[in-house]
């Protein structure tokens, strides 16, 4: 009897290591992130709830990735169900464009109590499916401008209704995405490099006959901050500031002072790379940066291994949308892009975007489930086809 007891536990236990694949080294790069973005929530926020909400947060959100790695994923390769979320996901952007409540002059959140809710987040991860089922069935014939052109039109969709809140933050990760994910698709470099000359001579001929001069500075201003310190450029110029005064060593736990006196605005979400870099210097944000590259390689690692080009491409775009938030995010806080209201991935206060940011993990992690060990010529010319 105790003999089948134990026969039936190692089988139960022989089938849950079958299903369970999850990648350790992507988790446990992934911890320590999410940790500094708590640990500066916490030092700087006083008497303030983020801290508890955004524990909170993480942990459905470290349940639903774990979740999504038991699913086999070759469902979404369904057309029907990717038009089903696309239409879901455009359908939910323009409900909140009728009834969505206006926060700090956007109008991106539905509101449900104390809770509110981002959809563009996970609109990002329905165009990432969206546009790796595209890509990966027209492979052979993806050197097709008209390719370019049908790709832009689901990216568009989505991109317009997001600026239109006007989040122009989230409308430059999706443009980010498509415009990454077009160029490992295959697609000629010559139908890009026209697409792209069209889109400067338009707005070249905008810049000259049809903006007028204050037009024309909101849009300066707009690129460069750092020109109007006292008025738009207020928020970059604090935000510089922070990240120079934390030096090697940082300032220490708690002791950020741009942050502490509110110098510094939305530490906890925009900025919150200056508050971190603040309190943790050069040192910190080194080995920061160190845990966002074994993030990436360890998506990209598993995305190669994917058993047709759908799963390759979707690791493909996925680590495409961290690389956009993380260099456009880093970028405002430094002074070199423009303020955007681009969050931090997994470290900036926020359920939508973290939870959408794990959702998306778990989907890779699902789909590693079923990937393959291929040699990487092999993978390359399926991807790309022959050259």
């Amino acid at each position: 009897m105790g003999l089948l007891i134990l026969s039936s536990i190692r089988t139960w236990i022989a089938k849950v290591r079958g299903r369970f694949s999850v990648d350790w080294i992507l988790f446990f790069s992934v911890l320590p992130i999410i940790g500094g973005g708590l640990i500066t929530m916490n030092s700087l926020g006083g008497e303030s709830v983020l801290f508890s909400r955004q524990l909170l947060w993480a942990s459905i959100s470290l349940v639903v990735f774990f979740g999504l790695s038991f699913v086999d994923f070759r469902f979404l390769r369904r057309t029907s169900v990717l038009v089903f979320l696309f239409l879901l996901s455009a359908g939910s952007l323009i409900l909140l464009l009728v009834t969505g409540e206006v926060i700090r002059g956007t109008q991106s959140w539905f509101t449900f109590g104390g809770f509110s809710v981002e959809p563009v987040d996970l609109g990002k991860i329905i165009l990432i499916l969206i546009l790796a089922k595209y890509f990966s069935r027209r492979h052979i014939e993806i050197a097709n401008v008209r390719h370019i052109l049908v790709s832009g039109f689901y990216a568009f969709t989505i991109f317009f209704l997001v600026f239109l809140q006007p989040d122009f933050g989230s409308a430059m990760i999706l443009f980010a995405t498509w415009l990454g994910m077009v160029m490992v698709s295959g697609i000629s470099k010559k139908h890009l490099i026209a697409v792209a000359l069209a889109l400067t001579i338009s707005f070249a001929g905008l810049w000259f006959y049809v903006f007028h001069d204050y037009q024309k500075q909101r849009i300066t201003t707009f690129l460069n901050p750092l020109t109007d310190i006292h008025g738009a450029g207020y928020n970059a110029y604090q935000s510089t500031i922070a990240v120079g005064s934390g030096q090697f060593f940082g300032k220490g736990i708690g002791y950020g002072t741009q942050s502490r006196l509110n110098f510094l605005p939305e530490y906890e979400t925009d900025f919150i790379f200056a508050a971190f870099a603040e309190e943790w210097g050069f040192l910190g944000v080194f080995a920061l940066f160190v845990l966002y590259g074994v993030l990436l390689w360890r998506i990209l690692a598993n995305s190669i291994r994917g058993e047709t080009n759908f799963e390759i491409l979707f690791g493909i775009g996925l680590a495409v949308m961290f690389v956009g938030h993380l260099f456009i995010h880093v970028g405002m806080n430094v002074g070199l892009l423009p303020i955007t209201g681009i969050t931090l991935p997994l470290m900036s206060y926020g359920g939508s975007h973290l939870l959408a940011e794990f959702v998306g993990l778990g989907i890779l992690m699902g789909m590693r489930r079923y990937s393959r060990a291929a040699h990487k010529e092999t993978v390359k010319n399926e991807f790309v086809g022959p050259q």
